[in-house]
């Protein structure tokens, strides 16, 4: 069978906006096809053998009401929510455990029949009996509320754990940023102690080079000190001590034998004793000695000559020599 003829078949299933396919023998519900008839709001897929529900059947937005009991459905697609407009679902007799969380989305659910499945507990006590219209309007109001609850709880946990992670995160940061700190401040600290390490040695080497240079100012003035303390021994060894010997009071006593000799010259010839017989002697003698003594100047005269023309006669010989 191929699209046209689908088409012409489900079109002769439409009476006004409903569309009944059951009974048909379907393992797979026509999406497409009813996908081309959106006035078709009913839909009904009973006693067929449908197992699933394809993704694209959650794009029918425009459906109301959907049949599909009595078939071998084992679960419904996630976005089965997305059935906004879905009032009535009739999932009786199928083999469902379970309902995708999607399932609270649907806001216009006003009656479901979830009757032989093989529902988890807590689903079936909310699903109940629904034996009568009004026990499938409470089926669907309860398990909207239900799903509501199981949705808020859901919520609530994944809040709770993302206040958890959030709360884990925070505190991994604390603990990375104290260890930081604690980093930053071990590694201030050893910078201190090495600065402290640094300006200690440093005003150790600068105490020793102040007590070097001391060591050496003070060796270099003991040096001078001692030098000059040498200087000054060597230069007293130097000077000649005066001895008291024979001869010098020998030559101090003709020293003064001469002076008083010329002191009595002198007055013998410049005052009024020069008359008086002891001053006639010396007068005598000092005549006599002022005649030598010119005798013996022109005796130094001549010499004096001659050693003048010796030295002539020997420059001249000399400037010959070297002619």
């Amino acid at each position: 069978m191929n699209k046209t003829s689908k088409v012409l078949n489900l079109k002769d299933k439409i009476s006004g906006n409903e569309v009944d396919l059951s009974l048909c023998n379907l393992t797979e519900v026509p999406v497409k096809e009813l996908a081309l008839f959106p006035k078709a709001t009913v839909v009904d897929l009973s006693c067929n053998n449908i197992t699933s529900l394809p993704p694209e059947f959650c794009n029918l937005t425009h459906l109301t009401k959907v049949d599909l009991s009595k078939n071998q459905l084992t679960c419904l697609p996630d976005d089965l929510g997305n059935l906004v407009n879905l009032q009535h679902l009739d999932l009786y007799n199928n083999k469902l455990t379970a309902l995708p969380v999607s399932f609270s989305q649907l806001r216009s659910l006003k009656w479901l029949d979830l009757k032989d499945n093989p529902l988890e507990p807590v689903l079936a006590k909310a699903a109940g009996d629904c034996l009568d219209e009004k026990q499938c309007k409470q089926c669907a109001l309860k398990h909207m509320q239900a799903l509501q609850e199981e949705a808020d709880r859901a919520r609530e946990k994944r809040l709770l754990r993302e206040k958890e992670l959030e709360k884990k995160k925070e505190a991994k940061q604390r603990e990375r940023e104290a260890r930081e700190k604690e980093a930053r401040k071990r590694e201030k600290a050893e910078e201190k102690e090495k600065r402290r390490k640094e300006y200690n040695a440093h005003m150790a080497a600068t105490l020793a080079a102040q007590e070097q240079q001391k060591k050496r100012r003070s060796e270099d003035r003991k040096k001078k000190n001692g030098k000059a303390s040498a200087e000054k021994k060597a230069i007293v060894e130097t000077v000649p001590k005066p001895r008291r010997s024979l001869m010098g009071l020998v030559f101090k006593l003709l020293l003064l034998l001469l002076l008083g000799l010329a002191g009595a010259a002198t007055a013998c010839r410049l005052t009024d004793l020069q008359r008086e017989a002891v001053c006639v002697p010396i007068n005598v003698a000092v005549d006599d000695g002022l005649s030598w003594a010119r005798e013996q100047e022109v005796v130094v005269r001549q010499l004096v000559q001659n050693l003048s023309s010796a030295a002539k006669e020997f420059l001249k010989s000399t400037q010959a020599s070297k002619n």
